[in-house]
Protein backbone atom coordinates (compact mmCIF):
# COMPACT_ATOMS: atom_id res chain seq x y z
CA UNK A 1 0.00 0.00 0.00
CA UNK A 2 0.85 3.48 -0.79
CA UNK A 3 1.11 5.94 2.10
CA UNK A 4 1.89 9.74 2.34
CA UNK A 5 2.11 11.00 5.87
CA UNK A 6 2.06 14.10 6.35
CA UNK A 7 3.54 16.36 9.12
CA UNK A 8 6.49 15.09 12.27
CA UNK A 9 6.75 11.44 12.96
CA UNK A 10 7.46 11.43 17.02
CA UNK A 11 5.77 8.14 17.24
CA UNK A 12 7.96 6.23 14.74
CA UNK A 13 5.52 5.81 12.19
CA UNK A 14 6.98 5.35 9.09
CA UNK A 15 9.42 2.90 10.83
CA UNK A 16 6.31 0.83 11.58
CA UNK A 17 4.86 1.39 8.39
CA UNK A 18 7.62 0.00 6.43
CA UNK A 19 7.68 -3.10 8.32
CA UNK A 20 4.57 -3.92 7.45
CA UNK A 21 5.44 -3.26 3.87
CA UNK A 22 3.89 -0.04 2.97
CA UNK A 23 5.87 2.00 0.84
CA UNK A 24 5.85 5.44 2.44
CA UNK A 25 6.88 9.22 1.57
CA UNK A 26 7.18 11.93 3.98
CA UNK A 27 5.78 15.50 3.33
CA UNK A 28 6.80 17.85 5.89
CA UNK A 29 4.14 20.24 4.39
CA UNK A 30 0.71 19.26 3.01
CA UNK A 31 0.04 21.71 0.37
CA UNK A 32 -0.46 20.88 -3.28
CA UNK A 33 3.12 21.04 -4.56
CA UNK A 34 4.30 19.08 -1.65
CA UNK A 35 1.37 16.35 -2.05
CA UNK A 36 2.43 15.99 -5.51
CA UNK A 37 5.55 15.56 -5.01
CA UNK A 38 5.50 12.98 -2.78
CA UNK A 39 2.94 10.76 -4.72
CA UNK A 40 -0.61 11.78 -3.60
CA UNK A 41 -2.11 10.88 -7.55
CA UNK A 42 -0.42 6.91 -6.63
CA UNK A 43 -1.72 6.76 -2.96
CA UNK A 44 -3.79 4.84 -0.95
CA UNK A 45 -4.03 6.17 2.20
CA UNK A 46 -3.37 9.80 2.99
CA UNK A 47 -1.98 9.87 6.79
CA UNK A 48 -1.80 13.13 8.48
CA UNK A 49 0.19 13.54 12.08
CA UNK A 50 -0.44 17.58 12.78
CA UNK A 51 -3.37 18.94 13.54
CA UNK A 52 -2.38 21.79 12.09
CA UNK A 53 -1.92 20.58 8.59
CA UNK A 54 -6.04 19.68 8.82
CA UNK A 55 -6.61 22.11 5.68
CA UNK A 56 -4.09 19.79 3.70
CA UNK A 57 -7.20 17.01 3.65
CA UNK A 58 -9.24 18.46 1.69
CA UNK A 59 -6.54 19.34 -1.13
CA UNK A 60 -5.25 15.71 -0.56
CA UNK A 61 -8.90 14.83 -1.47
CA UNK A 62 -9.29 17.21 -4.14
CA UNK A 63 -6.18 15.85 -6.11
CA UNK A 64 -7.27 11.90 -4.66
CA UNK A 65 -10.62 11.31 -4.19
CA UNK A 66 -10.49 7.85 -3.62
CA UNK A 67 -7.79 8.39 -1.20
CA UNK A 68 -8.12 6.81 2.57
CA UNK A 69 -7.37 9.82 5.17
CA UNK A 70 -6.03 8.79 8.47
CA UNK A 71 -5.50 11.52 11.14
CA UNK A 72 -3.20 10.23 13.93
CA UNK A 73 -2.78 13.39 16.11
CA UNK A 74 -3.88 14.53 19.36
CA UNK A 75 -6.63 16.95 19.27
CA UNK A 76 -9.88 18.09 17.36
CA UNK A 77 -10.10 17.78 13.48
CA UNK A 78 -12.52 21.10 12.08
CA UNK A 79 -15.38 19.90 11.02
CA UNK A 80 -14.86 20.30 7.05
CA UNK A 81 -12.12 18.04 7.61
CA UNK A 82 -14.07 15.62 9.55
CA UNK A 83 -16.38 15.10 7.13
CA UNK A 84 -13.54 13.87 4.70
CA UNK A 85 -11.57 11.92 7.38
CA UNK A 86 -12.01 8.00 7.49
CA UNK A 87 -10.61 7.62 10.89
CA UNK A 88 -8.86 9.47 13.87
CA UNK A 89 -6.45 7.48 16.19
CA UNK A 90 -5.08 9.63 19.20
CA UNK A 91 -1.44 8.15 19.65
CA UNK A 92 -2.06 8.18 23.37
CA UNK A 93 -4.44 5.61 22.91
CA UNK A 94 -2.92 3.51 19.84
CA UNK A 95 0.87 2.64 19.01
CA UNK A 96 2.25 3.24 15.96
CA UNK A 97 2.68 -0.53 15.15
CA UNK A 98 -1.13 -1.04 16.03
CA UNK A 99 -1.90 1.50 13.15
CA UNK A 100 0.57 0.30 10.64
CA UNK A 101 -0.78 -3.09 11.59
CA UNK A 102 -4.60 -2.35 10.85
CA UNK A 103 -3.38 -0.28 7.58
Amino acid sequence: MNVVLVGSDPNGLTDALEAEEHTVTVADVGNRPGLEEAGIHEADVYLLTEMSQATSIAVAKDLNPDLRVVVYAEGSLPDFASRQTDLVVDPGLLGSDAVAEEL
